[in-house]
């Protein structure tokens, strides 16, 4: 098991190492560059500044370049730029060791230019957030804090004698200026590197779902090429017969899967869409119009509770290790559908019952495909056959099969055109009858109408006995 403090660690042909290692090298030598240059540019530039001119032997200014208190000062931002070196392995350990070192200066020889060593704590905050999550790393943060507030209160209390003069009020500014200095040095750091990372988080994860769905449309392509190609590349069976079980296997979770979206769409697409567009106006009202915000809010649960519902019903469908909570769409709801279309055009309802329960033997899932198929072909009567008469016929007799049948005849009014997903019905019933392995059939009549026929298998049946109260369907 890695260690908690080695979060990102690639070799064996994972590039990242040595990059990563060439970037440490840079950082720590960019900090002891910068660090070491303003320690040599600020004593000559607080020379010039005639305020502080005779400060120097007083414990308020820069130290002198060369001296003793300069000499321990860019030692100690030498050994805090070396330690960042670690940060890819140990990046907490780095946080605090870098937070700690400037302490022991602080106590040794305090002096103005102490505030430099907080540069390098700003870097080890930096690369610390970037590389470990918020809530492993807040330990090691709050810690890094507390030091720099110790080092700088300490360096802040030697250095100018506040202590000697009043005991508390020389404690209460040094504490305040380490505070400050803690509050510089590691929290605004902290937080502005945690909006760059959500920010390139947040780019990542929309870069990824573009590759994914360029991935998929890929995908498809390819199935239907591979499809194309097997027909045509008869002279190479080895390799026809490999890529015609990739293409099997890829078309059997794609009808799965379309399977799903469209039952997911036909049961909640209305209802989210009407969720998201009351959400915009509840947010644009909240301010201006409280009552019209609580009236929308009411509608989005309204919604909310509606989809739940309907969701529920199809995953009772999809369970197998326990019943339907609540009611799904079966053969014997064939009858309400019907009932709903009469209203639309002249419909009537043929049921032919069996020597058995109705729609015994056929499975919850089949009875939806069935119920989805006249639910279907009434939509496109309604839409290519205005005005023509239309039977729904439940053929139960059968001992072996059900059929189900809508058929009309010729259309006595204008029809009302295709839809911009035209042809995307016959489809989508042609894939629910394969879905289940039963068989449709669809095409013109001989006297103008059109007829869609669903012919389902019966699954091994119980006994007899075992369900005599089955509901009857009158037509």
């Amino acid at each position: 098991m890695a260690p908690a403090d080695a979060p990102d660690r690639r070799d064996a042909r994972g590039a990242p190492v040595r990059r990563g290692r060439g970037t440490d090298l840079l950082v720590a030598a960019g900090t002891a560059v910068v660090t070491l240059g303003l320690l040599l540019g600020l004593p000559p530039l607080d020379a010039l500044d005639p305020d502080t001119a005779g400060a120097s032997g007083t414990g308020t200014g820069f130290p002198d370049v060369g001296g003793t208190a300069w000499t321990l000062l860019a030692i100690a931002l030498v050994a805090q730029s070396a330690v960042l070196l670690g940060t890819r392995r140990a990046p907490r350990s780095v946080l605090l060791a870098v937070s700690a070192l400037p302490i022991l200066l602080a106590l040794v020889a305090p002096s103005t230019a102490y505030g430099l060593t907080a540069l390098p704590v700003v870097v080890a905050v930096v690369l610390a957030t970037l590389r470990i999550p918020l809530s492993r790393l807040w330990p090691a943060v709050t810690a890094s804090a507390v030091l720099v507030a110790i080092g700088t209160g300490a360096s802040s209390a030697v250095g100018s004698g506040g202590v000697r003069s009043g005991l508390a009020s020389g404690l209460g500014a040094a504490a305040g200026q380490g505070v400050l200095q803690a509050v510089g040095a590691v929290a605004l750091p902290l937080v502005v590197t945690l909006v760059v990372r959500s920010r390139r988080e947040l780019r990542a994860a929309r870069r990824a779902e573009a590759d994914a769905r360029s991935a998929e449309a890929d995908a498809r392509t390819a199935a239907a090429d591979a499809r194309s190609a097997a027909a045509d590349a008869r002279s190479a069976e080895a390799a026809a017969v490999a890529r015609e079980q990739d293409a099997r296997v890829e078309a059997a979770v794609s009808r799965e899967r379309a399977a799903m979206a469209r039952e997911l769409h036909d049961i909640a697409a209305h209802h989210l869409s009407g969720i998201a567009l009351m959400s915009a106006v509840v947010d644009r009202q909240i301010d201006t119009d409280p009552d019209g915000a609580h009236e929308g809010v009411r509608q989005v649960r309204e919604q909310s509770t509606a989809v739940l519902e309907d969701l529920r019903r199809l995953v009772g469908l999809l369970r197998d290790d326990s019943p339907a909570e609540t009611a799904v769409e079966t053969v014997a709801g064939i009858v309400d559908l019907v009932e709903h279309a009469r209203l639309r055009s002249a419909v009537t309802l043929a049921v032919l019952p069996g020597e058995h329960p109705l729609a015994d033997g056929i499975g919850p899932l089949t009875q939806l495909v069935a119920y989805r198929t006249v639910q279907e072909a009434l939509a496109n009567v309604a839409l290519h056959a205005a005005g023509a008469p239309c039977t729904v016929t439940v053929d139960d007799r059968d001992p072996d099969q059900l059929t189900v049948r809508v058929e009309n005849g010729v259309p006595t009014a204008p029809s009302a055109g295709s839809s911009p997903a035209g042809g995307n019905g016959l489809r989508g019933m042609r894939e629910r009858a394969e879905l289940v392995g039963a068989r449709l059939q669809v095409g013109p009549t001989g006297d103008g109408g059109w007829t869609v026929e669903l012919v389902t298998g019966r699954e091994a049946r119980p006994d007899a006995d075992a369900s005599a109260d089955a509901p009857e369907v009158a037509g």
